[in-house]
């Protein structure tokens, strides 16, 4: 787990020293001068499964990470909304399709960059969706023509198998993991 530097305390501009609070178990940015503990939790990556039919609303992405690469919306969650609106507003903010949040679908934590996945089913209000800012196109898939080597990120891939695998038995279910660092391949 990579600790982010912090130099000087956001709180009051002071240095900061790494070290185990009273109390804890964990290294922490602390404030010599007013003792303000400045803490680092994971980033929540939150998005959705839009449906519409058979098929499910993809975003090839226009920015790094993995440019050029097939996705479901989605991106971090803000400050001052719940994981629902994170949803709709990545969404709306890739693909600008609307859709109604269904159930929670998909958790996976990545511990190796300090984030949690989290996606949505949905479905699609209806059928005016458009490229957004970050993504290059969008469209919708069926099962066999998702582009199954050009997806991102491993927990989309894993997600939309589950997904699939729970259409063909005819009920959804939630389902979480841990993903592990890649292993280089070379």
């Amino acid at each position: 787990m990579a600790i982010l530097e912090i130099n000087f305390c956001p709180s009051c501009g002071a240095t900061v020293e790494l070290r185990c609070p009273d109390d804890d178990n964990r290294p922490r940015h602390i404030c010599v001068a007013c003792g303000t503990i400045h803490y680092q939790n994971p980033k929540m990556v939150i998005g959705s499964i839009p449906e519409w039919e058979d098929k499910i609303l993809l975003c090839r992405r226009a920015i790094e990470p993995r440019h050029g690469l097939w996705t479901l919306p989605g991106g971090f969650m803000e400050n001052g909304e719940t994981t629902a609106e994170a949803a709709i507003r990545e969404t709306l903010e890739e693909a600008n399709a609307r859709i109604a949040i269904g159930d929670l679908y998909s958790m996976y934590s990545l511990p190796y960059i300090n984030q949690v996945h989290l996606l949505f089913r949905a479905r699609l209000l209806d059928m005016d969706f458009a490229p957004g800012p970050e993504s290059l196109e969008v469209g919708l898939f069926t099962e066999a023509e998702i582009p199954w080597n050009e997806i991102a990120f491993r927990p989309v891939k894993f997600s939309l198998e589950h997904y699939f695998a729970d259409r063909r038995e005819g009920q959804f279910c939630f389902h979480m993991g841990e993903i592990a660092a890649p292993t280089n391949t070379k």
